[in-house]
């Protein structure tokens, strides 16, 4: 086998290895978790029917009702149909949770109840963090040629200086990301989020592309929601695929750089060249 071949098999290898990490975490945080939050639940139920049964109200009770409400809350919990609320622990929804904390996106919605959980969050999180860089640094290696490298050469062989030529793409390459990965996504969570409008979706879009997660918007929390697990496996693929791209728009921008002599001015590393064997698979693919 070439090294094309090669280059190919090993990303594919990472991919599939990826995403029976995500499915190894989200069964083991369910198995974990999910016992914790339905003891939690009828904890709440029991409390709230206690509370409505009381035939007067102190300031004391209603503090330690409300001091216990939040504390449920904040691991998303709710009194409020309080049966009727998805499970936050089920196999999608901790895939999901998974997903977010090995992207450091982090939305904080949902945080793990038990020690065990916390622990091994801690664990996951140290293999999965780098691993997913890794995953995200490969990918981007193979989208360099197709994406960068071939346009602006076809820019240059057209009669376009080097320099215009990197700043024309980049320009392109950016309007294609806002408009695939920012407004279009964000179309379609104002569509799908009855609670959204298109400036929150946009702004979700944008907290998790730059992995602020503030945790202020997240899609597949309402209650209803229709065909929720699939909801949150494709917002995971677009998270993927969302910052692979910001990775791949920022690795241009360095490249682009380089060639202004914007890197040397600030005394910043020069963007490395791309090797040789990163090139190879896909130019050896087109003859």
């Amino acid at each position: 086998m070439h090294s094309a071949g090669r280059s190919w098999l090993l990303l594919t290898g990472f991919i599939l290895f990826y995403i029976i990490y995500l499915l190894f975490g989200a069964l083991v945080f369910s198995s974990v978790e999910r016992p914790q939050e339905d003891q939690l639940r009828t904890e709440m139920k029991a409390l709230k029917e206690e509370f409505l049964n009381q035939s007067c109200v102190n300031a004391a009770s209603l503090e330690h009702f409300l001091v216990k409400v939040l504390t449920a809350n904040k691991y998303g919990v709710s009194v409020l149909k309080n049966t009727s609320m998805p499970s936050n622990w089920d196999l999608a929804s901790s895939m999901f949770f998974a997903n977010t904390l090995v992207t450091t996106v982090g939305y904080g919605h949902t945080t793990p109840l038990s020690d065990t959980g916390k622990a091994f969050s801690i664990i996951y999180a140290l293999i999965g963090v780098p691993f997913t860089m890794l995953v995200l640094t490969a990918c981007v290696q193979r989208l360099m040629y197709p994406l960068v490298l071939a346009p602006v050469g076809l820019l240059q062989r057209s009669g376009m200086e080097p320099r215009p030529a990197t700043v024309v793409h980049f320009m392109l390459l950016l309007i294609l990301v806002v408009l695939c990965f920012f407004l279009a996504p964000a179309a379609v969570f104002s569509t799908l989020e009855v609670s959204w409008s298109l400036l929150d979706g946009l702004y979700f879009c944008f907290i998790s592309l730059c992995t602020i997660g503030l945790g202020d918007f997240v899609p597949g929390t309402q209650p209803g929601q229709k065909y929720r697990p699939l909801y949150q496996v494709s917002v995971m693929i677009y998270l993927f695929v969302g910052l692979m791209m910001m990775y791949l728009l920022l690795r241009t921008f360095h490249k682009m750089a380089d060639l202004h002599g914007l890197t040397t001015f600030l005394q910043l590393p020069r963007c490395e060249d791309d090797l040789d064997e990163d090139r190879e698979p896909i130019v050896e693919d087109h003859h």
